[in-house]
């Protein structure tokens, strides 16, 4: 996967990554806010219960407050304290009836016990159970007096808000016990669902013993709590105990279709985000990328040495400097290329001039000494006809080294005869015998002379006069030259080794190519590049081997005459002998 995303061009690299980053961010910011969100939205419902929890607590009290003041104010009238005294329920209704029905709430019960918590009247809508026996509230509540106490109470499996007041009479004794004044609401459905209203739409659930007694709820508890955020508190009797359980629900249906709604309009931004950012990526990477295109054609052609090439220079950023600073390289380039090549042109003039003349050198001065002794000196008819030979073959070896000039440059080559390879090498050997004796140089030649080969006479003889003269300029004085030959399956190797101080290493690699050369005082090294190429077009190769001097090794391909045609050719020349090559004029 990796490599395919390196293979992958700049401009789907840049949509491939801004793609990913846009994802990676708006996920990060999706999670974030859907955190906060929903951490904020559940901390408002958690505070909405509490707040529905103190509304409750609120209306509680006011209601606790409202059915202690009633039941003060009655049991400190002297009347009803009379109405009291009697026991008799018709007396006590008709006393207090009237001023409970105007100070206190149609809908809270009243009843009147004795101090043993039997029930004596019942003012308000009591049910007829209470009338049949004592109330336990009313004997719990005994321990507070004479204060009065508030709480709530299970009767019937219905649960109950009670405050109790007791009711004192003076007597010789100080203040007796009269009666006990239980006020009362009744918690049913119908009071949750006033609780609910105060409470703001809060569902509210009472419990006792684990069923429900009242409840705001469809089916008395939710099927899911996790659905709602919810509070519980616990309900307990006038003596502080705990006989229930009020729970405040506030459903989460409405915070989660907001945040799902929430949800989508931020999936809708992202699309619309992700859509809007590839388009401006993918148009300025555009921009970016073809004039960085058309940069890389332009480097393309400089590297196939086109330096007339020119790119766009229309923009005024990073991009377009570079452009410029391409176009100024391209014209210095094409300045420096047009100097070079005049510099060059006039450097291998002046190298191949120089070449020339130290290649004409030898011949020259062969046919200058040569006529020199012809004009001062009576000379024997051998000694002149050895004198005119030598001069011939210095002449035509002038006209073959500027036919080779010229056949180089064309591309030419004379035909090829069957020599014999120890002639060849003698004739280049006799070309310098006299400096050689001169320089007190000795040439050592052991060729076998049943050698013979298809060759180019005169310019094999160029090839080892050459390596001759070459190792004779390199022996400073009185050393050898050997020339050994060894015949191989298809091929004979000739060596060509001098007792000089050898070729140094830096040019070594470089010796076969034009103008390099090496311990020579005139000359810039044409001859061995044109040597080699004359053995390669042989179909042989040239080559230097590591020696105490210096060590070239030429491999010919050998070819084998017939033995009758040997024999037959036995006391001929096939190439004229003596080292020299006739030609028709």
């Amino acid at each position: 996967m990796m490599l395919g995303f390196v293979r992958m061009s700049i401009l789907w690299k840049i949509l491939l990554s801004t793609s990913v980053a846009l994802t990676t961010l708006f996920a990060v910011t999706l999670l974030i806010v859907q955190r906060q969100v929903a951490r904020t939205t559940f901390r408002t419902l958690d505070e909405a219960v509490n707040i529905s929890f103190q509304a409750y607590d609120s209306l509680w009290r006011a209601r606790a407050d409202k059915l202690a003041s009633v039941s003060k104010v009655l049991s400190r009238m002297s009347d009803v304290r009379g109405a009291f005294s009697t026991g008799d329920q018709a007396t006590i209704r008709d006393t207090a009836e009237e001023l409970w029905s105007a100070i206190s709430n149609q809908q809270a019960l009243f009843l009147v016990t004795d101090p043993a918590g039997v029930v004596i009247a019942s003012l308000g809508g009591a049910a007829d159970s209470f009338l049949k026996g004592s109330l336990p509230v009313a004997r719990a509540a005994a321990s507070q007096f004479p204060a009065q106490s508030s709480g709530f109470m299970i009767q019937d499996g219905r649960m109950y808000q009670v405050v109790i007041t007791p009711v004192y009479i003076d007597t010789q004794r100080g203040q007796a016990l009269e009666a006990i004044l239980v006020a009362a609401y009744v918690i049913d459905s119908v009071e949750a669902n006033r609780f609910k209203e105060a409470a703001g739409g809060s569902e509210f659930v009472f419990l006792s013993g684990g069923r429900v007694v009242a409840s705001t709820v469809s089916g008395g508890l939710p099927a899911s709590e996790s659905d709602y955020a919810h509070i519980s508190k616990p309900l307990l009797d006038l003596n502080g105990r705990r006989i229930g359980e009020l729970r405040i629900y506030r459903s989460l249906l409405a915070a989660r279709q907001n945040i799902a709604e929430l949800l989508r309009n931020i999936y809708a931004i992202w699309l619309a985000a992700v859509a809007i950012g590839m388009v401006l990526t993918w148009w300025l990477s555009r921009r970016i990328i073809e004039p960085l295109k058309e940069m890389n054609r332009a480097a393309a052609e400089i590297a196939g040495e086109n330096y007339e090439v020119r790119v766009s220079e229309g923009r005024h950023d990073e991009l377009g400097r570079l452009a410029r600073t391409l176009n100024g390289m391209c014209a210095a380039l094409q300045t420096a290329r047009a100097k070079l090549i005049h510099q060059e042109r006039m450097a291998t003039i002046s190298r191949l001039s120089t070449s020339i003349i130290h290649d004409l050198r030898n011949p020259l001065a062969a046919i200058y000494g040569g006529s020199e002794m012809l004009v001062d000196f009576e000379l024997p008819p051998d000694q002149v006809k050895r004198l005119a030979a030598n001069m011939y073959r210095a002449s035509l070896r002038v006209r073959e080294l500027l036919a080779d000039l010229a056949g180089v440059a064309r591309g030419k080559s004379q035909t090829a005869e069957i020599c014999n390879l120890r002639e060849v090498i003698a004739a280049a050997t006799e070309v310098s015998a006299v400096a050689a004796v001169n320089q007190g140089v000795e040439i050592l030649l052991s060729v076998s002379g049943s050698i013979e080969l298809p060759l180019e006479r005169g310019r094999m003889e160029r090839v080892f006069l050459n390596l001759i003269v070459n190792a004779m300029e390199a022996i400073p004085d009185h050393g050898t030259i050997d020339i050994t030959s060894e015949e191989a399956r298809d091929a004979v190797i000739v060596v060509v080794e001098d007792t000089g101080p050898g070729i140094p290493p830096q040019i070594r690699e470089a010796l076969f190519e034009p103008f390099v050369s090496a311990c020579k005082k005139d000359g810039l090294g044409l001859g061995l590049a044109l040597s080699r190429q004359t053995v390669l077009d042989h179909g042989g190769d040239m080559w230097i081997e590591p020696a105490s001097g210096a060590r070239f090794v030429i491999r010919l391909p050998l070819k084998r005459l017939p033995e009758e045609m040997q024999a037959s050719m036995e006391g001929t020349e096939k190439c004229p002998s003596g080292g020299v090559t006739r030609q028709e004029h």
